[in-house]
């Protein structure tokens, strides 16, 4: 068994319709610069990134996917992946909390059926939601359980990217009765919603993350999308796609990062100041040690970014397969994303720790904030392992064993 391609089946031209892919880069662009002119100073303040979802929200970001009406944008894939890795090279957190944001307002289209998946698209637009959550299996899970002739949602969901801004909530629930994993959205104005920001950590503090906890929240009939069972006799081909098209943010939010912070060292060795704090003396660009450097950690970019391409084609193609996806084809294509991520990875961690050692001692420094790129990078990957991605890959490349259905977290 070969390594991993995408299917072979000819692609069929996607149906959505809406602005030009170079309309949406424009603005992804432009929200980016404007996300970076205070960068440093908002991770460093750690506030609830209502603001930013405000500004994500007026450039009409939030309803990018959304097929095309009033209101919405209709574009695809390929066009959000682009947006996310814009935005991530600006500011890592937004761009987890727009790529989370994306899949779970998009999730509907996997998991639940085309009347519901319709309303529920429908009124996102409308209302211009911004999703959180995660349907990442944890312990203790969450219970749907019946009651009095209703659904209730019960316990508690830790930390979740987006939870702290979401106009709705996607989380996994266990269903008490059978045990099967539900997709399940919840209104966080609901009583019995208690959301928690408890998400101390060092990096990503702007992802909004936070806990989350259900006390009998009354679920209502369009609020449960389907099943996340990874039971092949339920998990068609096109529902376990919603893995890799997932987590192929996780390796567009990476690669941003890796080129955020090669863009800023870069201005820094060049021009003699930091971008954002030009009162700062800056590196030597005339320095063949970091010539050298530049070039194999751009060449690792690169690299990673090529993979990537491939791994979005094969997304592409699988999506516009549709129903006649099938399980090797989805395994192919889980494959090629968990390379894209791992390569991803390593490309961030490797240029957000040597840029600092290429800039020096005043890298240091908590004003220029060239920190805040490794401390993002370290803090995804850690819920994002990449260990995970590898042993998949590897068993796949052995043994010839599909990928599990894992979602992101």
């Amino acid at each position: 068994m070969g390594l991993a391609s995408a299917p072979s089946h000819p692609a069929s031209l996607s149906d959505r319709t809406g602005p030009a892919e170079a309309h949406w880069l424009r603005v992804a662009r432009e929200a980016a610069d404007d996300l970076a002119t205070d960068a440093v100073a908002r991770e460093q303040a750690s506030k609830t990134p209502v603001d930013e979802v405000a500004r994500l929200r007026e450039a009409g970001l939030l309803t990018l996917l959304t097929p095309s009406e009033p209101q919405a944008g209709g574009a695809d894939w390929a066009t959000a992946y682009a947006v996310v890795r814009e935005i991530a090279a600006a500011d890592c957190a937004i761009a987890q909390l727009l790529g989370c944001h994306y899949f779970l307002s998009w999730s509907a289209r996997f998991f639940a059926g085309p009347a519901l998946a319709a309303r529920t698209e429908e009124r996102s637009a409308a209302e211009q939601w911004c999703w959180g959550g995660g349907f990442a299996c944890q312990e203790p899970p969450l219970i749907l359980a019946r009651a009095s002739r209703k659904l209730v949602l019960s316990g508690r969901q830790s930390y979740t990217t987006g939870v702290m801004v979401a106009d709705r909530i996607a989380v996994r629930a266990l269903r008490e009765d059978t045990g099967e994993p539900l997709a399940v959205v919840v209104d966080p104005t609901r009583r019995g919603v208690v959301i928690d920001g408890d998400a101390d950590t060092f990096g990503q503090r702007l992802a909004a993350g936070g806990s989350v906890e259900f006390d009998d929240v009354a679920v209502g009939a369009d609020d449960v999308l389907g099943s996340l069972s990874a039971d092949e006799d339920l998990l068609s081909p096109r529902a376990a796609l919603a893995a890799p098209v997932g987590r192929l943010f996780s390796a567009q939010l990476l690669l941003g990062t890796a080129e955020g912070v090669l863009s800023e060292a870069r201005e820094y060795s060049r021009t003699g100041h930091a971008p954002w704090n030009p009162a700062w003396p800056g590196g030597t660009p005339h320095d063949p040690q970091v010539q050298t450097a530049y070039g194999e950690l751009t060449v690792l970019t690169r690299s990673a970014s090529a993979l990537t391409c491939q791994a979005q084609e094969a997304v592409r193609v699988g999506l516009d397969l549709g129903d006649d996806l099938t399980y090797d084809e989805c395994a192919d294509i889980s494959v090629l994303v968990a390379m894209a991520q791992t390569a991803a990875a390593r490309a961030a961690q490797a240029s957000t720790t040597r840029a600092l050692d290429i800039i020096g001692a005043r890298s240091a420094s908590a004003r220029l904030g060239f920190d805040r790129f490794w401390r993002n990078t370290r803090t995804h990957i850690l819920y994002e392992p990449v260990a995970d991605r590898l042993r998949d890959v590897g068993e796949y490349f052995l043994n010839g064993v599909h990928p599990p259905f894992v979602l992101p977290a």
